[in-house]
């Protein structure tokens, strides 16, 4: 009688093979993917070919149904003006002037061309001067001002 051990060993040893063979589609019914491919129950236009993301079968474009809707930049998103200015940044006014928007607009924090900016105060640097401020801000900031003499006048 022979060893049956090596044999054994030898076949527990085995690489095991890691590469899977590609499916083959649309080879016929016979082959288990032939029909409909793999591509879900449409057997259409979605199933063949890259379709428009706006095409509707034909039927005329929502996007063509509101011509004022089309065109250059007709859809981007409307953003506002929003200006983020520290603490430190108001040591450039005079002592006890009015800190507003348009105060904001002459020195240059904020642009002049600006419609409708929205301006944030945040609390960064030390505020030396008091002032009297006309902007939103922070509670950080509010308690800043306050501690240092100054006013704040809600926006």
């Amino acid at each position: 009688m022979q060893n049956k051990q090596p044999m054994n060993n030898f076949l527990s040893n085995l690489e095991t093979i890691s590469t899977k063979k590609k499916k083959r589609l649309g080879r016929g019914l016979g082959s288990g993917r032939g029909a409909k491919s793999g591509r879900g129950t449409t057997r259409h236009q979605k199933a063949r070919e890259n379709i428009p993301l706006g095409f509707e079968g034909g039927q005329g474009r929502l996007t063509k149904r509101f011509p004022l809707l089309r065109g250059k930049g007709k859809n981007k998103s409307r953003k506002g003006n929003n200006y983020v200015i520290y603490l430190k940044d108001l040591n450039q006014f005079k002592e006890g002037e009015t800190v507003d928007i348009k105060k904001l607009q002459e020195v240059g924090l904020v642009e002049k061309k600006a419609k409708s900016p929205h301006v944030k105060l945040i609390m960064k640097g030390k505020l030396e001067k008091k002032l009297v401020v006309k902007l939103s801000i922070s509670r950080h900031v509010k308690e800043a001002i306050e501690k240092i003499g100054g006013t704040v006048v809600s926006a």
